[in-house]
C-alpha cells in the first residue's frame, strides 16, 4: 500500500465519505412517529375482544332461539316444557345453563309458557343479550348495559 493510497483512505474516512447509516436524530424522529401512531391505533384494538365475546353471545342467543322453536315443535307447539337443559340437548354448542358453576358464558330460560319465553345469554364480560318472545308472537332483542361492547346505546340488538 502506498502512502498516497493510505492518505486518500484517511481523508475519505475523515470526510465521512463511504459511511452508510442513520444519525441518532433521524432514528429518534422515526421512533417518535411510531409511538404517536401506536398511541392512536392501540385503543381501537383493546375494545375488539369485548366486541368479539359479545358477538359470540349474540350468535348463541340466536341459536338458542332456533332450539326453542325446535323444542316447541316437539312439545306440541308449547314453550312451557322448554328449559335451558332441554335447549342444550337440542343444540350442544349452546353455553351451559346458568347456576351450574361454570365460568364464562351462561344461558337462562325464564318466563316460558305456552306462547312466550325469554332467553338470556350472559357473555363473559357480563353483558346480557336476550331474546324475548311475547304472547302476541312479536320478538324483541334487549341487551344490557347499553353503549358497551356489542350492546348499542339503544339497548336493542339486532340479529
Amino acid at each position: 500500500m502506498s502512502v498516497q493510497n493510505l492518505r486518500a483512505r484517511l481523508g475519505a474516512r475523515l470526510n465521512g465519505d463511504g459511511e452508510a447509516g442513520f444519525t441518532l436524530i433521524e432514528l429518534l424522529v422515526v421512533m417518535l412517529i411510531l409511538g404517536i401512531l401506536a398511541a392512536i391505533a392501540l385503543p381501537a384494538f383493546f375494545n375488539q375482544k369485548d366486541k368479539a365475546t359479545d358477538a359470540k353471545a349474540k350468535e348463541n342467543a340466536h341459536s338458542a332461539q332456533v332450539a326453542m322453536e325446535t323444542c316447541a315443535s316437539e312439545e306440541g307447539n308449547s314453550y312451557a316444557g322448554c328449559t335451558a337443559d332441554r335447549l342444550k340437548e337440542i343444540e350442544p354448542t349452546l353455553p351451559a345453563p346458568a347456576g351450574e358453576g361454570v365460568e364464562g358464558e351462561t344461558m337462562a330460560v325464564t318466563g316460558n309458557s305456552v306462547n312466550e319465553y325469554t332467553i338470556s345469554i350472559v357473555s363473559t364480560k357480563t353483558h346480557t343479550f336476550q331474546v324475548v318472545r311475547k304472547s302476541d308472537g312479536s320478538t324483541e332483542f334487549p341487551c344490557d348495559p347499553g353503549g358497551e361492547g356489542g350492546c348499542p346505546s339503544s339497548e336493542i340488538w339486532t340479529q
